[in-house]
């Protein structure tokens, strides 16, 4: 047979046989590959054994640690919301001691009606891993028999399947260009933080964003300026794991020896071994100073001990002593330091070991033995070569660091579970990775959302690096977190669009109404600013209307400088408002609002330091009347509150358009038993405008050019 005979021959033949095996192979694209649906959705059960014991815990990812746990009695159930309808093909259940010998899985489309689509009859505990068939946006374990006299308890309950051909986003990945990952051998390490603290320096309403990420080790000769929009950070899981013998410095040159616009920057997670003995770190708003440990001295000011308008510290050491100096006001946390000099207006702390004695009005500090309740940021880490995300524990009644005599209490979850967002990512794409049970992770960059970004699923972390900044087109919300337990919102920046947006932050729905005392909510480091880097309105800043969150430091700030600055050019007539119960507050910074700066209709509301400037740009007195009241407060508890608390708190006037204008209260209460104040002043800054009592009808006016406080003790 001739060679090209033989060839078509045997085409024919491999083509025959080819066809054979493709049609018993099915379609690669009928289905996707199943995957866990039900990680860290909503859960909701029967009963619990105990708070300990939530629902949320068996869909948390932690097969050892953390379950749910029934009342001692049969027909018990636990169920779960997948956000969507999905194609269920097998359910692993994880049981502890007490376990379900019979019980039923059923879906349903509407939470209400149901179906059974496994019983099991003869359960013998362990680790059940069933094939079911079906559909369904709920999953239900209904008990029917339990094997002990105990209840229903499940390690995990893991849903598995498809939501259809919509592909899985990815978890993990790279973080990016702008974030500088960083080891002992990487050379001209020097270079690298001079490179872009050059960018950076005066960058105030740049579009630049960086965080310098240090791998454990040791770190010699080194000066890292922290400029705009810069955050410096270790990844160890403890700051002694990354020492830096050399400074970490903020500085005000750019401004000509004035810190008070050092806004927007961040040290984290490193021990640093300063080169003279002090570190210098003058900053103002909206900068951040956790879980550092100093080697030394800590000096708050700039060369030459120019202004400075206040920070934060928490969780940190500081070996020597801080030095207050110009600094106006400050909030320190949850910390260890060696002691403190002078106090000019409002220095508070509060679960600080070292910390000066109380003492206000005279010197002015204002010192709580402990926090009632914290939970110190998430932070980014290396465990081996593993990225992860560090989740520390709720502490109440706080008092020094979390990490000095030990290991830190928390979870440690890797970064395959965290969707990477990258400059350009859509809030489509964000919301998707949400619906799929991802974490977010927001790389350093400038992000326009056209729709907001809804958290629905409880322990939902947020975390952005190097200052990442939202901002929502279209007057849109930024972002909107559900009713449910343990969200974590940190490290981001919230900036106004052009489109006024009646809200830029929502923490729960209007009449929330769930009970999140074990496992609240946190917003940390999450900065909000209308105006400034161009024109921008929102009506009201941050809504909180869950029970039980931490704002635990903030700024949120309608700008008095910049681009896009007018008093009805970047209106914002509204800073934050509380409406949920039990809500604390550990350092609010709250400025400049047309209206009222802080509103507070929850009940048992605590605020451990607040700071405040009003606005600046008002035209004349006409323009703040509110009714017959000279002004708006700028922290006003609501008459309907019956309980609520403050510590250390402070606002200031510096009305320079007109500066006839009178304020009556820097503060408003409703006089009741339960309602307290301790340590409350009001500053007039060089005379321009003036308050005629600090709450209330409380409190002498302030007067003169001298900027001199008036002070109230306590209230009432």
């Amino acid at each position: 047979m001739p060679s090209a005979a033989r060839r078509a021959t045997v085409g024919a033949l491999v083509s025959t046989l080819l066809g054979t095996l493709l049609s018993l192979v099915p379609a690669t694209t009928a289905h996707a590959e199943p995957v866990l649906l039900s990680q860290g959705r909503q859960a909701t059960a029967s009963s619990t054994e105990a708070a300990a014991f939530a629902a949320s815990a068996a869909v948390d990812g932690n097969l050892t640690s953390t379950r749910w746990s029934s009342q001692w009695s049969d027909n018990q159930w636990f169920q779960v919301d997948l956000g969507r309808s999905a194609q269920i093909s097998r359910i692993v259940l994880t049981w502890e001691a007490a376990y379900g010998k019979a019980y039923d899985i059923q879906l349903s489309d509407n939470g209400t009606d149901w179906r059974t689509v496994r019983s099991v009859t003869a359960g013998d505990g362990g680790t059940d891993d069933l094939a079911v068939s079906g559909t369904g946006r709920y999953v239900r374990l209904q008990g029917v028999t339990r094997a002990t006299g105990y209840g229903y308890s499940l390690w995990e309950f893991q849903v598995y399947g498809s939501t259809g051909d919509t592909p899985q986003l990815p978890g993990g990945g790279d973080l990016g260009p702008n974030v500088h990952v960083i080891d002992p051998s990487t050379p001209d390490i020097q270079g690298k933080l001079d490179a872009v603290f050059k960018q950076q320096e005066s960058a105030q309403f740049g579009t630049g964003r960086h965080a310098f990420l240090f791998k454990p080790g040791t770190y010699n000769n080194l000066n890292a300026q922290i400029g705009f929009y810069t955050q410096i950070a270790g990844l160890g899981l403890k700051p002694d794991d990354t020492l830096i013998n050399g400074d970490i410095t903020v500085d005000a040159g750019w401004f000509n020896g004035n810190a008070t616009q050092n806004f927007w920057r961040g040290a984290e997670n490193l021990a640093v071994n300063p080169v003279n003995g002090t570190n210098r770190w003058a900053v103002s708003q909206a900068s951040s100073f956790r879980r550092m440990h100093v080697k030394g001295g800590l000096n708050l000011a700039p060369n030459g001990y120019g202004w400075a308008s206040g920070g934060y510290i928490a969780d940190s050491k500081i070996d020597g002593q801080v030095g207050n100096y110009s600094q106006q006001q400050w909030y320190t946390r949850d910390s260890s330091i060696g002691g403190w000099s002078n106090s000019v207006w409002n220095q508070v702390f509060s679960g600080v070991e070292g910390a000066p004695a109380n003492s206000f009005p005279e010197p002015r500090y204002t010192t709580l033995a402990t926090t009632p309740i914290s939970r110190e940021k998430p932070f980014l880490y290396l465990d081996g070569n593993e990225y992860k995300v560090f989740a520390p524990a709720k502490r109440t009644n706080a008092r020094g660091t979390t990490w000095a005599s030990g290991t830190p209490q928390g979870q440690s979850i890797p970064l395959s579970r965290f969707y990477v967002v990258k400059p350009g990512t859509t809030a489509a794409t964000i919301n998707q990775a949400l619906a799929q049970g991802l974490h977010l992770l927001f790389t350093p960059g400038v992000y326009h959302v056209d729709r907001t970004i809804e958290i629905n699923r409880p322990d939902t972390i947020v975390l952005g690096l190097g200052l990442a900044t939202i901002i929502p087109d279209n007057g849109v919300t930024a972002l909107r977190v559900a009713d449910v337990d343990g969200v974590r919102l940190a490290g981001f920046l919230i900036d106004a669009g052009p489109v006024n947006s009646p809200t830029l932050l929502e923490v729960g729905p209007q009449n929330a109404s769930a009970d999140h005392s074990a496992n609240p909510t946190t917003v940390q480091d999450v900065y909000i600013r209308i105006g400034g880097a161009g024109a921008g309105k929102a009506t009201t800043s941050m809504v909180v209307n869950s029970d039980d969150t931490i704002i635990d430091h903030t700024w949120v700030w309608r700008a008095d400088h910049g681009d896009g600055v007018g008093w009805e050019t970047n209106r914002a007539d509204y800073g934050v408002r509380v409406n949920g119960d039990d809500v604390l507050a550990t350092g609010l910074f709250v400025e400049h609002f047309n209206k009222y700066d802080v509103e507070w209709y929850g009940e048992r509301g605590r605020t451990v330091f607040f700071q405040n400037e009003k606005a600046y740009d008002a035209p004349n007195q006409a323009a703040i009347q509110n009714g017959t009241t000279k002004g708006y407060a700028a922290y006003r508890v609501d008459d309907s509150v019956n309980t609520h608390e403050g510590w250390g708190m402070g606002s200031y006037c510096y009305y320079n358009v007109d500066p006839t204008i009178r304020q009556d209260h820097g503060f408003k209460a409703p006089v009741k038993p339960g309602v307290k104040f301790h340590s409350l002043l009001t500053v007039s800054l060089g005379g321009n405008g003036h308050f005629e009592h600090v709450i209330n009808d409380v409190g002498a006016p302030t007067q003169g050019t001298e900027t001199i406080p008036s002070t109230v003790v306590s209230f009432p």
